[in-house]
């Protein structure tokens, strides 16, 4: 998944610059280090990316576990009545 997502973020932050130099009308090669820059910034960014969602689920089934077990508690507890 890591160079999955490591790929998608150098294309996406190579498409970037490509797409920005052709609506300006410039050559798309014309600052070659503009192209890295791009790129390692979309590496970074889909990183991120895939490392929040991952945290992003696992906090969700903490939530989900927690009002699992109240919802239990709540209505399976036979000891108030």
């Amino acid at each position: 998944m890591a160079w999955s997502a490591t790929m998608i973020g150098a294309l996406l932050g190579l498409g970037t610059q490509m797409y920005s130099n052709a609506l300006r009308k410039l050559p798309y090669m014309r600052h070659p280090w503009e192209h890295v820059v791009g790129m390692g910034l979309g590496v970074v960014f889909v990183n991120q990316l895939v490392k929040w969602d991952a945290q992003l689920a696992e906090d969700l089934d903490k939530m989900l576990e927690k009002a699992k077990a109240a919802n239990e508690r709540r209505y399976f507890d036979e000891d108030d009545e």
